[in-house]
């Protein structure tokens, strides 16, 4: 139920996206407690302490706001739940900072949502005790949405500072409150209540005297702007230029220290003027030479490191290699052989759980099946493609099956290997013959 209303939720927000996506808040009242129940709640928070490995600052912090001064009160080691509620009890807040790694249903949903928005989807789980402030006014670095889970919580939202702090490259210092002007929205969350507001919109968020809070806040889009990618695309462009137009492997002018440089900044000189002329000139020139595909899929690559893996259906594991009737038994290995044939129907399980990336003179497939529910746990997953127009097809014809004896490889053999390649690392088959390939590639490339 909670992944069918993330989805519709999704599919409601992003028509209307452009009126204030990265420009202004959103508040959605629902008066509707239930919205978001099984997402998460007090009693997973609390079966999480009691069952799993949760460190303090890797996993949680214990925060407090109090007085204006923002306090972080971590002890080392395991959070404990005797501790962590004790913490609790005395009046600070909980910060859970990673729970898709706990919780199956927050990992799902960021699975949706990463894949939506083209960039890493995160959360953190805020609880807060009643009459209590955890944290100091500040913004972030990433597009936040704030979803009340339980309780309810009294937050207020400024406009950025100033131009510089719109749409900032990172998070800001705790701020105090004569140093961030009066609120632009002054409103209380319910169970059930949405608030979205863009990266450098400063917010602080207290509880009231009658009721405890907790909230997830989703984040995505850090670090994904324009001129992140032309970060990636720069240092590229000026090679290909010198190797390919004349005008860049021209010496310098003889003199040029003699006018250009911070101790010349200030003087007036024709010749400072004319050697930034023809800076500018091959500035733009330098435009045709810059990569912008392998600048992209550099993006893609970091983008898919960062990514959770996606999250098979109990249908899709039940007829994926994990539902694969091998096992041991009698004394031997049995089940083992399975049969692809030119009918055999396939297609990819998502339209993002892998993209083919350029490399030199080498195209390698990246993937997201192997990837940890831990941020960066595991180094990125790819391997060098043999039959890339094979993949690009798969790629290309999804969502449709189409039949293994369509890809277009030199053999049949080569087109059994190919899909049987995917199947091995995580793929699909059911009884009918339909093979769903769930990215996760193979050595039979």
């Amino acid at each position: 139920k909670i992944l069918v209303t993330f989805k519709l939720a999704v599919v409601l927000f992003f028509p209307h996206y452009r009126e204030n996506w990265e420009k202004k808040p959103i508040l959605i009242q629902r008066q509707n407690p239930d919205y978001y129940k099984g997402l998460f709640s007090t009693a997973e928070f609390d079966r999480i302490l009691r069952n799993n490995d949760v460190q303090y600052g890797v996993n949680l912090d214990v925060t407090s706001y109090t007085n204006g001064k923002r306090e972080t009160h971590n002890p080392p080691g395991r959070a404990l739940p005797y501790t962590v509620w004790d913490f609790y009890e005395s009046g600070c807040s909980l910060r859970m900072l990673n729970p898709q790694a706990f919780s199956s249903t927050v990992w799902q949903v960021l699975s949706i949502l990463q894949e939506k928005f083209g960039s890493m989807a995160g959360a953190n789980v805020y609880l807060t005790p009643a009459r209590t402030q955890g944290f100091a006014p500040h913004y972030d670095d990433i597009e936040a949405f704030i979803l009340q889970l339980e309780g309810k919580k009294h937050w207020r939202v400024y406009n950025p500072r100033s131009e510089d702090e719109v749409l900032p490259l990172v998070s800001s210092p705790n701020f105090s409150q004569d140093e961030i002007g009066q609120p632009i929205m002054d409103v209380v969350l319910e169970a059930g209540d949405l608030l979205y507001f863009p990266r450098g919109f400063i917010h602080q968020g207290d509880c009231l005297p009658d009721a405890h809070s907790m909230h997830i806040t989703v984040s995505s889009y850090q670090r994904n702007s324009w001129g992140d990618l032309l970060l990636k695309l720069m240092p590229a462009a000026p090679e290909i230029a010198m190797e390919e137009d004349v005008e860049f492997r021209k010496g310098l002018p003889l003199d040029y220290l003699q006018f250009i440089g911070v101790q010349n900044s200030e003087k007036e000189d024709p010749r400072r003027d004319r050697f930034i002329a023809h800076i500018e000139g091959l500035l733009k020139k330098l435009v045709k030479y810059a990569p912008v595909d392998a600048s992209v899929d550099q993006k893609a690559r970091d983008f898919l490191h960062d990514c959770l893996p996606p999250v098979l259906s109990a249908e899709e594991k039940a007829s994926s290699v994990y539902g694969a009737p091998a096992r041991w038994g009698d004394g031997e290995a049995l089940d083992v052989t399975v049969q692809l044939k030119g009918q055999t129907q396939i297609r990819l399980l998502g339209a993002g759980a892998a993209r083919l990336c350029g490399d030199g003179d080498t195209v390698s497939l990246f993937y997201t099946s192997e990837n940890s529910r831990v941020y960066h746990k595991e180094e990125p997953k790819s391997i060098e493609m043999k039959h890339i127009d094979a993949m690009e097809f798969l790629i290309h014809s999804y969502p449709k099956f189409v039949s293994v004896a369509s890809l277009p490889c030199e053999t049949m053999e080569a087109k059994v290997l190919h899909a049987f390649g995917l199947y091995l690392r995580t793929l699909a088959i059911n009884d009918l013959f339909k093979l769903l390939l769930y990215i996760n590639v193979c050595i039979l490339w």
